[in-house]
């Protein structure tokens, strides 16, 4: 069964830093990992110490990874501190060729980017409850500065006027909305969501049918 996943789009989720989402993205990991994979991003940066080329990163050179995005080999890419990062085409596809659905997780700017590239994808959007919520869980770190907090209540401003428009007649960016109020209870919701998405991925929770039918027959011929 896990083989029909290459047959089904990638799942890109996005949410405001604070949302749950690295959270609620490792349960579904732990789910059923046999169903999900993550590709492996290019950048220009040099490998960092225990890092291997083709597992952390594709690791190339400016002009290579500059000419493939000009090039639309690339669903999504961003500069960042001068070197590049991206997700090209062909990780995506590796992913599916071994039979997985690709998870893409990345910011409000690589959506738009995904979305411009062309690509068939299912997009959920994870959000806290409201922005008191949300600030208070970036407070709770105990890793941000009081001007990193601000900074990203702002960024968080922005992403949720682009998740949510408010023109009545536009049309939503996502697919599906997730409030993470509950770990437990959203992780719930988002398996309802892409198990409607994606049929597959609840047959490792089924009955295997073939064990079923050996274990009656085992029943039935076995001494008594």
């Amino acid at each position: 069964m896990v083989a029909m996943a290459s047959y089904f789009p990638p799942l890109v989720i996005a949410g405001c830093s604070g949302a749950g989402k690295g959270t609620l993205i490792a349960k579904l990991m732990a789910y059923d990992a046999a169903s999900f994979g993550f590709s492996v991003s290019h950048t220009t940066r040099s490998p960092r110490p225990g890092e291997v080329d083709g597992e952390h990163y594709h690791f190339s050179d400016v002009a290579s990874v500059k000419r493939d995005i000009d090039a639309g080999l690339f669903i999504e890419s961003a500069n960042v501190h001068g070197n590049y990062y991206g997700t090209s085409k062909a990780a995506v596809e590796a992913v599916q060729a071994a039979g997985k659905i690709c998870i893409l997780d990345i910011d409000v700017q690589g959506v738009q980017l995904v979305k411009k590239c062309g690509m068939d994808c299912k997009y959920m959007w994870i959000e806290a409850p409201d922005m008191a919520a949300l600030e208070a869980r970036l407070r709770g770190r105990g890793t941000e500065t009081e001007e990193k907090v601000l900074k990203r209540m702002g960024n968080a401003e922005v992403e949720m006027a682009f998740a949510h428009p408010l023109d009545g007649h536009a049309e939503k960016p996502f697919d599906a909305y997730v409030v993470n109020g509950d770990v437990d209870a959203a992780h719930a919701e988002m398996v309802a969501v892409l198990e409607g998405w994606y049929p597959h991925i609840a047959a490792p929770k089924r009955a295997n049918p073939c064990a079923v039918v050996s274990g009656f027959f085992g029943k039935l011929f076995s001494p008594r």
